[in-house]
């Protein structure tokens, strides 16, 4: 790579287990110091917070940026090539370095930013990884809420593409190097063959699939593609419209906008985790939220309880101990469309704290 610092890009829509991959691959780097950029509407740090916090060698605190401001290839001039060039810019500065972009993004022309004089000469895309809900393609869906995804889309005033979610879609597999099948522990074989034969038919030629379950794939099969993607960004076509880096601004938004909320809700220790996890699905289901992220204390347990809610789906697992002097404590994070009775979220929440 002449020296450049690899970056693999990571793209998938809302729901599909990108932050969950990217904490096994920070798990199993074997010592390499790995930079992170997340952008990632509406989760208010938890994402950055979830893995800042990880406890894991080679994941320095100050080398997790996340970017709030907007879809990242909207704002790449803005917000993306100025966080990067700092990067690398720093003392010591990382080994590789991995972004996380929303769901909505279109990759191509993050890749194509590589290719701007300020960066070409230091850092090279190492790969696109896209990541995929295994099951929702399976039932002819690009994730498992499209609706919400779709909600989240009209949010980001920093959009200057209007692209529909399957040629977004279409787009990502376009631009990728590896697409990882994710929850595949939820398929049967047969299913799995099935979505691999949908998937394969958008790839560009030579792109291979790998099956996940919770998004654990060997960091060998991720970092090291040595793709150098910036080279033939315009082979990696947006298929459907056009979307220039070169304006910094898009277009005025002349279309209406749902509204979101994000809040976040902290909460004492849990007894019962079963029992605080169903009533986290029973408060998704009640109130029609989007998403549910954060950690949770268990009594009588040393590690956070890591929460990750969409739709009817909850998952949870245990990551890192609480620090010496770190307050004990439950924080989620919720989003759900203007509107949502926030005060019953909070004591339905605290019901199932207490139950």
């Amino acid at each position: 790579m002449n020296g450049k610092i690899p970056a693999t890009v990571v793209t998938g829509f809302l729901g599909a287990g990108k932050t969950t991959l990217i904490r096994h691959l920070l798990e199993r780097s074997a010592g390499k110091r790995i930079a992170l950029i997340i952008n990632e509407f509406g989760d208010l740090g938890v994402d950055g917070e979830i893995l800042r916090g990880c406890g894991i060698e080679g994941c320095d605190e100050d080398s997790i940026v996340e970017l709030s401001n907007g879809c990242i290839c909207c704002t790449v001039a803005e917000e993306f090539a100025p966080t990067i060039k700092s990067l690398v810019s720093m003392e010591r500065p990382p080994d590789h370095i991995v972004i996380e972009t929303s769901g909505l993004a279109l990759p191509q022309p993050l890749v194509r930013a590589f290719n701007w004089p300020e960066l070409r000469n230091r850092l090279t895309v190492d790969g696109v990884v896209a990541l995929l809900d295994g099951p929702a393609i399976e039932a002819g869906q690009f994730a498992h809420d499209l609706g919400a995804i779709d909600r989240q889309r009209r949010e980001d005033d920093s959009l200057d593409h209007e692209t529909p979610l399957a040629e977004l879609f279409e787009d990502q597999l376009a631009c990728a190097d590896l697409v990882v099948i994710n929850k595949a522990d939820l398929l049967t074989d047969d299913g799995l063959d099935r979505v691999k034969s949908t998937v394969k038919m958008q790839l560009r030629p030579g792109v291979a699939t790998v099956a996940a379950e919770m998004g654990a794939v060997d960091p060998l099969a991720v970092l090291g593609i040595d793709a150098n993607a910036e080279s033939d960004a315009e082979a990696r076509a947006e298929l459907h419209h056009h979307h220039s880096l070169e304006e910094e601004e898009g277009p005025e938004d002349d279309h209406n906008h749902d509204e979101f909320d994000s809040v976040v809700i902290d909460l004492p220790e849990i007894a019962r985790p079963d029992t605080f996890l169903d009533g986290v699905s029973q408060v998704m289901r009640l109130h029609g939220l989007l998403r549910i992220k954060g950690f949770a204390a268990v009594e009588g347990k040393p590690m956070r309880l890591i929460v990750q809610a969409v739709g009817p789906r909850v998952g949870s697992h245990y990551d890192r101990s609480f620090g010496a002097g770190e307050a004990r404590c439950t924080k989620l994070v919720a989003i759900a469309e203007t509107g949502a009775d926030w005060r019953e979220v909070k004591r339905a929440l605290r019901q199932a704290v207490a139950a």
